[in-house]
């Protein structure tokens, strides 16, 4: 449980937890887990503070060590898709590598434009970590994913780590209100995918209930 702690990630770790963390999150399936969001918040609110008991944190080292940690991962996973993806997803007995989801990654990538829906899918947790090796799958150009994912890695990364080093220099002992505002993050964020699941519920009960042509 102590890798779902952000603040016991960073005193333990410091930066290279941010690197290994983000790296995990967004590069390899078993990352989903790993808090993204709230590491980086807490990160920039440690940067912000200085604390007794807690680490003091350089805000310029945590920003280089959390865009190399969220872009290498990232391409990683991608590379991986690339790779190993077809045999995973084309197997038509697997219950957790389903070629559905490379259906659904194609038609999310012709809705919003390949550029812009990896973008998007860097802000969204679960998203994110599935996205880099499902577009990997579905054959995305090498090239946009790689623009994508610098602009992606880094408007996110820098972002949320600002926003936390930002309400530690402005809101008095904001460290003893952490934990409320970091589930608050989380659940703002997880909002677009209650959305999307809601949304895939309902179209998948509208073509149950078409009549059969």
């Amino acid at each position: 449980m102590h890798w779902l702690d952000p603040k016991h990630l960073l005193n333990t770790y410091g930066v290279i937890g941010i690197f290994l963390v983000l790296f995990a999150e967004t590069g390899i399936l078993i990352g989903i887990v790993l808090p993204g969001d709230s590491l980086l918040f807490t990160a920039g609110l440690l940067a912000s503070t200085h604390k007794a008991g807690d680490v003091h944190l350089n805000l310029w080292l945590v920003l280089l060590a959390a865009v190399l940690g969220a872009v290498i991962g990232a391409q990683t996973g991608f590379f991986i898709g690339r790779k190993a993806g077809p045999r995973l997803f084309n197997r038509p007995d697997s219950r957790i590598f389903k070629h559905e989801y490379v259906e659904r990654t194609g038609t999310y990538l012709e809705k919003y434009g390949p550029v812009k829906a990896v973008i998007l899918a860097r802000f969204v947790p679960v998203v994110r970590t599935l996205m880099n090796p499902l577009v990997g799958v579905a054959e995305m150009d090498a090239r946009s994913f790689t623009v994508a994912n610098l602009i992606g890695g880094a408007a996110w990364s820098i972002g949320v780590t600002l926003a936390g080093f930002w309400l530690g220099k402005t809101v008095h002992n904001v460290d003893h209100y952490l934990l409320p505002i970091i589930a608050l993050i989380i659940l703002v964020s997880l909002i677009p995918v209650a959305l999307e699941i809601r949304k895939a519920r309902r179209e998948k009960r509208e073509r149950l209930a078409a009549p059969a042509p």
